[in-house]
């Protein structure tokens, strides 16, 4: 991480002939590519690290070509010559995401809602024009092969480990059926691919677009389904009527002439169910295999999306073993495997969460039961060790950030949290009343006490628990660096 933090500063000094303030690394989404956040003097810049050159090519070939027809997209400023790292403009830190849950469901809101629909529109059809689809990373187009594609990523990643039997090769078919159903679409336009509340960056109430390289030509209904059936946005049924309205109002002006309403939502309807359970398999391939939080608790909310779309709404093809195993997989029975428990106002578990030193000793359990975790982290590579971190400790970002990036922090606290969640679930069904779990390092400042405050957000926001966090070692914590001579 050192060396491509070193490389961003290089570049952004041969772009702007001058060294960063600081550059600091961003939180990792679902891709694997790094962001970092360049600082120079009073302006701001988004530095990207991507081994995937293709990936990188694609995005700034589609970058510089949207922003020839002055569409909301960043600039690229510079670009590195091995295309692994390119800089470009910083459009600020809130996506439409963050608005939503920061002023809820308001006219505010969906203005901005509006705003990204009309702005949709233009960058489907204006960003269509000239637009040499050659660059688009896998196929060319959202056809009936990329289509099936997503049907068998859902397949794979959720549905067969749900392992609920089904006739594998009926459901071959009614995806073949369903694929070719789509295709038959009569507009076709450059395609966001995963146009979503979180890609959409909100500046100054205007809005801009990031994250589209994995864009293709393709039906214009995908985009607006993926945006108003997000599950993480949770939009009424009276906002996603409106809203589909007002977008068609939208590619109406653009158009040569009016789309056929009727054929257009009945198709809409289908690439809904689609980009649900294309994101369904994401959802099982970061949450189930690769054991990331986030995407585990996004299952049950994307679950209800799935069953209220097939209460409610229609395809206008049938397909009868995908419609059975459908209708199987949002049963309450399978929606309540994927959903942790929660506090009621019958719980009665505590959980306390310490740091402790190991020369201090292991914090006493004075429960009647006992027992709990203990986790060393001794293993981890100490920030202690180097002056700049010695009168931090682990809830300051710069020792966050030190154990972030070059350390295997995450994927020890992965780990743990896989092991304590167990138990956490297990203590709530049963009405236990206290579970300890402690983290020890040297000092008990640094690397416990990280652990520790990540552990107890986790447990908050799973199971939304009250926890009792405690650094039994502060009093002791280094405050200053030992002059030389003095005893430390």
């Amino acid at each position: 991480m050192e060396k491509t933090i070193k490389n961003i500063s290089s570049l952004f000094l041969s772009y702007k002939k001058t060294a960063p303030d600081r550059i600091e690394k961003l939180p990792q989404s679902g891709s694997d590519r790094t962001y970092f956040r360049i600082y120079s003097q009073s302006e701001t810049y988004i530095a990207t690290y991507n081994l995937n050159i293709k990936e990188n090519e694609t995005f700034i070939y589609f970058s510089r070509h949207f922003k020839e027809k002055g569409l909301p997209v960043p600039c690229i400023y510079a670009i590195n010559p091995e295309t692994t790292i390119y800089i470009q403009e910083d459009l600020g830190t809130e996506s439409l995401l963050n608005k939503l849950e920061k002023h809820g469901h308001n006219d505010y809101v969906k203005t901005l809602f509006q705003k990204s629909l009309a702005a949709l529109a233009k960058i489907q059809i204006a960003g269509d024009e000239g637009l040499d689809y050659q660059y688009s990373l896998t196929a060319k187009e959202f056809g009936k092969q990329a289509i099936m594609s997503d049907l068998l990523y859902f397949k794979y990643y959720f549905l067969d480990t749900l392992r609920v039997p089904y006739d594998k090769q009926a459901m071959i078919e009614d995806f073949e059926a369903l694929s070719t159903y789509l295709t038959r679409t009569e507009h076709k336009y450059f395609m966001f691919r995963d146009f979503q509340s979180r890609n959409i960056i909100v500046n100054q109430d205007e809005v801009y677009f990031v994250d589209y390289q994995g864009g293709m030509k393709g039906a214009l209904q995908y985009d607006v389904a993926s945006l108003l059936w997000q599950a993480r946005a949770e939009l009424s049924e009276e906002w996603k009527n409106s809203l589909l309205d007002y977008y068609m109002d939208e590619i109406d002006r653009h158009l040569s002439r009016p789309v056929d309403r009727i054929t257009f939502v009945s198709q809409y309807n289908g690439y809904v169910l689609i980009r649900l359970l294309q994101v369904l398999g994401a959802y099982g391939f970061r949450g189930l295999f690769e054991r990331k939080a986030q995407f585990l608790s996004s299952i049950p909310l994307a679950l209800r999306s799935v069953k209220y779309f097939l209460e409610n709404k229609r395809i206008g093809i049938i397909t009868p073993e995908f419609e059975r195993m459908l209708s199987l997989m949002v049963s309450d029975e399978i929606i309540e495997r994927f959903t942790p428990p929660l506090v009621t106002k019958d719980t009665v578990l505590k959980i306390e969460v310490n740091s402790f030193s190991y020369r201090k000793g292991i914090p006493q359990d004075d429960s009647d039961n006992g027992g709990g975790f203990v986790f060393d982290m001794r293993g981890i590579l100490n920030p202690g060790r180097f002056d700049e971190y010695k009168t931090l400790c682990g809830k300051d970002k710069p020792v966050m950030d030190f154990l972030e990036q070059r350390t295997r922090m995450n994927a020890f606290l992965n780990s743990v949290w896989d092991l304590i969640d167990i138990t956490v679930e297990d203590y709530l069904k049963r009405g236990f009343r206290h579970l300890m779990i402690n983290f020890g390092c040297t000092g008990g400042q640094h690397r416990s006490v990280y652990a520790a405050e990540q552990t107890a957000r986790h447990l908050r926001n799973k199971y939304k628990l009250q926890i009792d966090l405690t650094h039994t070692n502060e009093e002791n914590w280094v405050r200053e660096i030992a002059k030389p001579g003095q005893h430390e």
